[in-house]
Formats: C-alpha cells, sequence, structure tokens
C-alpha cells in the first residue's frame, strides 16, 4: 500500500514563507514524477510545481519566482518552499506523486494541506 503524507501547511501573513513536505512510502519501485496541486474555495485542483526524473522542475506561470520544488530521491520526498505568500495562494495543497509500485505504475495523491494566507 502506497501513501503520501504531507505536512507544513498553515496561516501565514502576506509575504511570509511556508516550506510543504511530502513522503511517499510503501512498495515503491521508482518515483517518475512528484509535485503539488492546490485547490482553492470554488476552483478547480491545479497544477503548482511538478520535477521529473531528469528533467528541469515546471511551476505554474503565477508562483515562478516566489516557489522552489525540490526532491529527495533517497527519502522519497517532495518540497514546496513557497516565499512571498500572497493572499491568492490560499488553497488546500495537494501532493501528487506518479511511481512504479511492483509491476504497476500509477498515480497517487496526499490528502492535502490547508495554507491560510492572511493578516
Amino acid at each position: 500500500q502506497v501513501q503520501l503524507v504531507e505536512s507544513g501547511g498553515g496561516l501565514v501573513q502576506p509575504g511570509g514563507s511556508l516550506r510543504l513536505s511530502c513522503a511517499a512510502s510503501g512498495s515503491i519501485s521508482s518515483i517518475s514524477i512528484m509535485g503539488w496541486y492546490r485547490q482553492a474555495p470554488g476552483k478547480e485542483r491545479a497544477l503548482v510545481a511538478r520535477v521529473q526524473s531528469g528533467d528541469i522542475p515546471y511551476y505554474t506561470e503565477s508562483v515562478k519566482g516566489r516557489f522552489i520544488i525540490s526532491r529527495d530521491n533517497a527519502k522519497n520526498t517532495v518540497y514546496l518552499q513557497m516565499n512571498g505568500l500572497e493572499p491568492e495562494d490560499t488553497a488546500v495543497y495537494y501532493c501528487y506523486a506518479r511511481l512504479r509500485s511492483y509491476l504497476f505504475e500509477n498515480e497517487y495523491w496526499g490528502q492535502g494541506t490547508q495554507v491560510t494566507v492572511s493578516s
């Protein structure tokens, strides 16, 4: 059974920083993609950033220059350093991974962590 467990959300003032972490555990053979999505109230879930093995990270336009995604392959963990947070960044953030468990490749999601940017 594969699980993605997130941590690091919370309440922060505009201009502040937060660091999200997501650790994948279980019977994992390989991970091709790890990333973060977010869903704001009344909106669809949308990609924030992702990092694919051997490729440069991708960021959605609104977070470029403020967010940094990184991966620790030895720990099967992905991080999202969020700087210069704005009220528009308020959302539930979901970790995502496309990985191989035993013989099969599937997509997995974390349970979500709330990020609230407010004064």
